[in-house]
């Protein structure tokens, strides 16, 4: 059974940063692309960063462009999303994803993140 395990989202102030961890079980990386979305309230679900396990590329939404990165620990399963320079536009659920990059297989429960102004 696969897993998505997200922490690491709370209340941050307008320009400070954030760390997400996504704890992966039943699957293992290099068979998958991982990337992380999120979902602001009354808006669609974006894609954030995603790492493409075939092509090896990592494909940036218009938002994590020069302020997000995203790496994978391989030896712990664990992937994180670092956020920099947050704004309050950046407020919404954050969730981790596994399987291809535009269309994944399998989704974390989500973490609330919350900047305030």
């Amino acid at each position: 059974e696969v897993q998505l395990v997200e922490s690491g989202g709370g209340l941050v102030q307008a320009g400070g940063s954030l760390r997400l961890s996504c704890a992966a079980s039943g699957l293992t990386f290099d068979d998958y692309d991982i990337g992380w979305f999120r979902q602001a309230p009354g808006k669609e679900r974006e894609g954030v960063l995603c790492i493409s396990s075939s092509a090896g590329n990592t494909y940036y939404g218009d938002s994590a462009k020069g302020r997000f990165t995203i790496s994978i620990n391989n030896a712990t399963n664990t992937v994180y999303l670092q956020m920099t320079s947050l704004t309050p536009e950046d407020t919404a659920v954050y969730y981790c994803a596994a399987g291809e990059c535009t269309v994944p297989d399998y989704w974390g429960q989500g973490t609330q993140v919350t900047v305030s102004s």
